[in-house]
């Protein structure tokens, strides 16, 4: 793939849910592209759809109604078994509370999605250990998540969602469990993961300090995008000072 070329690209997305004999719109026809290399923040108020968006560009739930093409295919056309195969090959996903296996260890929670690879176990271990050494915690690798801070915790989740070289990074409220200087930690580490490796990255977020990480900004209201390409954080976030970088 060129670089800077379009990586994922949404045609007029829906999403609907069955409530008994109501519907409830969630996703109302959304476009947008986001190309290669790029990192996009997702905001909007509580209940907009931010999550519902970036759980249906992760695959892990189907657009009732268009197009959704990651890396040049269509997910939204794909078996619930196709889509689960391209999913592990293809998605990163770091999550607000972690989801790590409490009683693996911080190696072994890294190493997960690599089994459903057919790697040998020495590749499988040095895949992981790059992943560990990356987000600084390759002195950690026998630790269970119960021995581990936050922070930790949640750097062992980016390097879950990093050993398998996917094609995109999709973040759900990543700093939201976290104090303002671990949140930092991690934002820095988010920055690193999109400047050096050039990982494309989706980041939904209250926090404006988080959203000011992006180069751009995508608004939902009401599952309607209502704003793109945000000059400022300010116009996004009433109140705020900073500006995007």
């Amino acid at each position: 793939m060129a670089a800077n070329s379009t990586l994922l690209h949404l045609i007029d997305v829906h999403k609907h849910y069955t409530r008994g004999s109501e519907t409830v719109r969630v996703i109302r026809g959304v476009d947008f592209q986001v190309s290669e290399g790029e990192f996009v923040g997702l905001i909007g108020p509580s209940g907009s759809g931010k999550s519902t968006l970036l759980n249906l560009i992760a695959g892990l739930d189907r657009p009732t109604k268009g197009q959704l093409f990651l890396d040049g295919v269509d997910i939204a056309k794909l078996s619930e078994a196709e889509v689960s195969q391209w999913r592990v090959h293809h998605v990163g996903f770091i999550f607000q509370f972690y989801h790590l296996i409490p009683v693996l260890s911080a190696y072994e929670n890294v190493e997960l999605p690599l089994l459903q690879f057919g790697l040998s176990a020495r590749r499988r271990r040095r895949q992981v250990l790059t992943a560990l050494k990356l987000v600084g915690l390759n002195h950690r690798l026998s630790h269970r998540p119960g021995q581990m801070s936050g922070g930790e915790q949640q750097r062992v989740g980016i390097a879950r969602a990093l050993v398998t070289d996917p094609s995109i990074i999709v973040a759900d409220e990543p700093t939201g469990d976290l104090d303002g200087h671990t949140s930092e930690e991690i934002l820095d580490l988010l920055d690193l993961l999109q400047n050096r490796l050039e990982k494309t990255i989706i980041l939904v977020t209250h926090d404006p300090r988080a959203a000011s990480r992006a180069a751009r900004l995508i608004r939902l209201e009401d599952g309607r995008l209502v704003a793109g390409d945000e000059s400022t954080i300010g116009a996004a976030f009433p109140g705020w000072q900073g500006t995007l970088t």
